[in-house]
């Protein structure tokens, strides 16, 4: 009986082949920070154009905000709707705009809870520009909402009396603002378990923050315990600083106070989210 043994060759490629396979051409740059976070920020963006309905929060909300106090207090607390608008207009866009920027730390938690975050953090890329991108999409937001309400404001009869410049300038504004205080719910989202959990510390902040303001009365209205609060509020300054641009008569005093608090935020919540992130 004869046994026949195969013998088995094993194929090695050539150093030069496996050179040209793997590399065939120059390595990549690693991308700038700049322009890893455009790049995230076009991802929330495409989110936006998959999900259109998230763009409910930034139509639908404002245009129901202001058409309901215009005449539900307008008449009470002004004499008539027309006047309460030009109080009340630039008011109610900071608080629109303001509410959904824990949408945010909404979406952040989202992805940690899905594990794209894990993903994410294993790129040669710059590692703010995750958090970075998430704003600057929610930016497009924050425009959509600003814009929807001053046209329904001019249809209702709203008069910016700064002109194009001034509404211009109180939108850019408020977007700047919203872009720092966007940082701290990115925090909570990186901290709470759940995006539950992040809408409800997150209302719990705003509800007071922006009904305890200048934006839908004048404070010397309110008692004077009340107006200490209402007076060191961050809403109140905003809301000062926008209707000042809009009425074409800037104040640089409250324009001063929002951009330094803008600066400040960013500085320690956008320090505190970074800590946070690469810990996680």
């Amino acid at each position: 009986m004869s046994t026949t043994t195969e013998s088995t060759t094993t194929y090695a490629p050539a150093a030069e082949v496996l050179g040209t396979v793997l590399a065939p051409g120059a390595r990549p740059r690693r991308p700038s920070a700049w322009s890893a976070s455009v790049t995230f920020g076009w991802r929330a963006m495409l989110k936006i154009k998959h999900v259109p309905e998230q763009l409910f929060d930034v139509t639908a909300f404002p245009l129901m905000m202001t058409l309901m106090f215009t005449y539900l207090f307008g008449g009470a607390l002004a004499g008539s709707p027309t006047e309460y608008l030009q109080f009340l207009l630039p008011g109610i866009m900071v608080t629109s705009v303001v509410m959904i920027t824990m949408y945010t730390g909404v979406e952040v938690n989202k992805d940690i809870e899905k594990g794209v975050f894990d993903r994410f953090r294993t790129l040669p890329i710059w590692r703010p520009s995750t958090m970075v991108g998430y704003l600057l999409g929610d930016l497009l937001r924050y425009t959509i909402a600003s814009v929807v309400i001053l046209v329904v404001g001019l249809v209702l009869g709203f008069r910016p009396l700064g002109g194009f410049t001034g509404a211009v300038g109180g939108i850019l504004l408020l977007l700047a603002f919203s872009f720092a205080f966007s940082w701290m719910w990115t925090m909570f989202g990186l901290l709470m378990r759940s995006e539950k959990s992040v809408m409800g510390v997150s209302m719990l902040v705003l509800m007071p923050l922006t009904f305890l303001s200048n934006v839908y009365v004048d404070p010397s209205t309110m008692p004077g315990w009340l107006q200490v609060f209402v007076n060191a509020s961050p809403i109140t300054h905003l809301v000062s600083a926008v209707r000042s641009l809009m009425g074409g008569t800037p104040d640089a005093g409250e324009i001063t106070w929002v951009l330094v608090s803008s600066a400040v935020l960013i500085a320690v919540f956008g320090t505190l989210t970074m800590r946070l992130y690469n810990r996680k």
